[in-house]
């Protein structure tokens, strides 16, 4: 059965209450806008892209009569009609709208057709003649690092002498493994629909998690300020990273063919062309050596981290920048020497996906742990304990940052006892010795994620507060929903504030020209920046009323208090909606800006000094599993989760966001597989092949709890704490669960086995055990 954790205990009356996700009933009725449910212009035109069926290449000829000639077809649109800049990256420059002479992956589109229906857009799409001058392309991480090709340069955190100190080491070990890679698979595939307006000007409706790079990139393509593009979005049906940067491609295309031919148009890609052509998590080949004591204490680790980042640079710089600041996860490493490698290849530019390159970097640590217990023959969670950050000694990341708010002691041991670790750990051992063929397996680990973006620029946001004269009020901010409740959460505070019912609360579409210049809704910030604007906002307001009941009552302005859509005023009281329309009367304004910059972020990534994080959320899962060691199925049996937001703004909805983080990143490590041939081309791009969990893989015995905080020490929204990403991260319990079921077949040997763990890569592990069994027999 599903357990869930009590409403955590706050002396508010909105925040930190149970209150319902604000598109709830729309989401069951299937009465929730998206961009494709908005009543089409009249006129509209429908987009499809174009390709060529080869991975990378000179483009030798391109005809296009018989796309031209099709029915419905009214412009083919390639990169001659782009006015302006011809680039849809979010910074370095180098991801072409439409390929202009070559082209560098397959499915990289090079010209798009503009159709009275998308069936004959999709129709005419494929008669196009495109001849390619192929080259030999590079598919794999080997490859591009065989041609020394790359799409960034190295980056290096290095403390002391890991080397020397892993020689002298009482133990020392050496290992390789790939972490794969993985799909967004949002429910709403990437969509965009442009409308011309007067004088040049165009809105765009984009399924995006970053509407101001929308605006600037359009606006760039067609060699106009940006003032005349505004960018709006009221919900995705997901996003999970997969459209921070990557949504700009396709809106920039629907803005040409806009602009082109004086028509709205709307691009929607097909689920297969989605795959296909867009990023995916960075897969990763990891090598690493460490050095241990006896008791499995850490004294050098030295890992490196070679990244499949695709044909361009995208979002790789701050992804495995992100590998690196977590690959320490819970641990303390003496010494260290942590590298990043990221590599170019002739596959889609791989981009942001929920956890931004840190669950890549926090599985290497706990696959670290399980080798080391696996070799002197310990329980994982005590090599685990031993490791973590602790006092003034054991404090400090290997990028110099120190662990202040360190509860992983507390907070390990809470679940270690509420999930009856020990106990359960005899039950299976005695189990998997009874048993020939069934192995089970147990691990208790646990995350500590930093919160904030490393880009220090982009820790920031705004708001726009309206209060109305009947009491309700309007808030628009920079945050994007893509179904995490973010527009619930931020209602709630500006409720809280005004002591009102959420219901008199709206949240309107995030628009460009409410809330200018924005952040991505990105790195599990979502609610600490845009929850403390709107705060910034609705305080303003709220000091003018109080300004004016003073005055109009004559009494002190402390003795003006706002609750329960009242306002006490010395011994008066009144309603809310009295007080508004007295203020519109007094020519009070009732609209307000807010704004927030997240303090104490210093990060330089020249010099790697600084802080690159507001504060750490914390997290412990245990897992329980059984493997089929005959045909590599894998059933989890048991899930229990203790996470730490902190003072929690909404417990149901934290909940579900634990919930369903901890599931994808299940997905991630189980199940969800990747599979290019060696052209490139990826193959597993639809549901019929690539496998993300479905209901059937949660497991039925699946415990949630919140751990029971004081509060984040940091003066964040109401002492909350994140939880969009670091849930991600608690399933590698499940990968490590399945490490230890393997290995009960050899004590002593180390399985060797790549996320995902597929029922393919389980059976391959177990007939590699057996195999060195039966060599160490002879």
């Amino acid at each position: 059965m599903l357990h869930k954790s009590p409403v955590t205990n706050v002396s508010t009356a909105t925040v930190g209450k149970n209150n319902k996700h604000d598109s709830a009933e729309r989401h069951i009725k299937g009465t929730a806008l998206y961009i494709d449910d908005i009543r089409e212009p009249q006129g509209t035109l429908h987009l499809a892209p174009g390709y060529a069926q080869a991975s990378c290449g000179k483009i030798k000829s391109l005809d296009l009569s018989a796309v031209k000639s099709a029915p419905g077809v009214v412009a083919v649109l390639t990169a001659k009609d782009i006015p302006g800049v011809n680039d849809c990256s979010p910074a370095m420059g180098d991801d072409m709208i439409l390929a202009d002479g070559h082209i560098l992956f397959h499915g990289q589109v090079i010209f798009v057709v503009a159709a009275t229906s998308h069936l004959e857009a999709r129709k005419a799409a494929r008669l196009a003649k495109i001849e390619i001058e192929e080259t030999v392309p590079m598919v794999t991480v080997e490859d591009g690092l065989e041609k020394d090709a790359s799409v960034l340069p190295p980056y290096e955190f290095l403390r002391g002498s890991p080397d020397e100190v892993i020689k002298s080491s009482p133990n020392q070990i050496a290992d390789s493994f790939h972490i794969g890679g993985q799909e967004h698979f949002y429910l709403e595939g990437q969509i965009a629909m442009a409308i011309p307006g007067d004088d040049g000007e165009i809105l765009v409706h984009s399924s995006t998690q970053h509407p101001t790079e929308i605006q600037h990139t359009v606006a760039k393509m067609l060699g106009v300020q940006d003032a005349a593009v505004v960018c709006e979005c009221r919900r995705m049906g997901g996003a999970f990273g997969g459209k921070e940067s990557q949504a700009a491609q396709w809106a920039t295309l629907s803005a040409l063919a806009a602009h082109v031919t004086g028509r709205p148009a709307k691009m929607r890609l097909d689920r297969d062309d989605d795959m296909i052509m867009t990023g995916k998590r960075h897969d990763q080949a990891c090598h690493w050596q460490a050095g241990y004591d006896d008791q499995g204490k850490l004294t050098a680790v030295n890992v490196e981290f070679n990244s499949r980042c695709g044909c361009s640079a995208d979002l790789s710089l701050g992804v495995n920048d992100r590998t690196m600041f977590h690959a320490d996860n819970s641990y303390y490493y003496p010494q260290a020497r942590i590298l990043s490698r990221r590599v170019m290849t002739n596959t889609v530019s791989n981009t942001a996906f929920r956890g931004f390159g840190g669950p890549q970097g926090m599985v290497f640590s706990e696959r670290m742990m399980d080798t080391i217990a696996i070799k002197l023959g310990m329980d994982p969670l005590d090599v685990r304990k031993i490791n973590f950050y602790g006092d003034e000694d054991r404090n400090i990341t290997p990028f110099g940052m120190k662990v202040q708010d360190n509860i992983l002691d507390e907070l390990v041991s809470e679940l270690e006892n509420t999930s009856d670790y020990r106990n359960r750990r005899k039950e299976i051992n005695a189990f998997n010795k009874k048993s020939p063929f069934l192995k089970k397996g147990l691990a208790l680990n646990p995350v500590k994620f930093g919160i904030s973006f490393t880009l220090k620029h982009l820790n920031q946001a705004g708001a726009l507060v309206h209060v109305y004269t009947d009491g309700s009020v309007q808030v628009n901010h920079g945050g994007t929903e893509m179904g995490q409740g973010l527009y619930t959460k931020v209602a709630q505070v500006v409720a809280e504030e005004f002591g009102i019912d959420l219901e008199h609360v709206r949240i309107t579409a995030t628009k460009t020209d409410k809330v200018p210049n924005t952040a991505p809704t990105a790195a599990s910030s979502g609610s600490d920046m845009n929850g403390m604007a709107a705060k910034h906002a609705a305080e303003t307001i709220k000091d003018r009323l109080i300004e004016l009941a003073s005055k109009l009552y004559q009494v002190e302005k402390t003795a003006v208090r706002f609750a329960n859509n009242k306002v006490q005023v010395g011994d008066k009281e009144i309603a809310f909606a009295e007080l508004t329309q007295q203020a519109f009367l007094e020519r009070v304004s009732l609209s307000s800006t807010g704004y927030y910059a997240t303090p104490h972020i210093t990060w330089d990534r020249d010099t790697k000094d600084g802080r690159p994080f507001l504060y750490f959320a914390y997290g412990a899962c245990c897992a329980e599993v059984t493997i089929d060691t005959l045909t590599g199925e894998m059933k989890v049996n048991r899930i229990d989760i203790l996470h730490d937001v902190g003072k929690s703004l909404n417990p149901a909805i934290d909940i579900g966001q634990i919930e369903g983080g901890f599931v994808q990143g299940m997905g991630w490590l189980i199940t969800e597989e990747l599979v290019y041939d060696d052209q490139g081309r990826l193959r597993t791009h639809a549901p019929s092949t690539y496998k993300i969990p479905t209901a059937s893989d949660v497991p039925e015995d699946f415990r949630v709890s919140l751990w029971n905080s004081s509060g984040n020490r940091e003066d964040t929204i109401y002492r909350s704490k994140a939880v969009g990403e670091p849930p991600v991260m608690l399933a590698t319990a499940v990968f490590s669960a399945v490490t230890n079921a393997i290995a009960s077949i050899s004590p002593g040997q180390v399985p060797q086995i790549n996320t995902p763990a597929t029922p393919e890569n389980i059976l391959r592990s177990v007939q590699d055990m057996k195999k060195r069994d039966r060599k160490a027999g002879a």
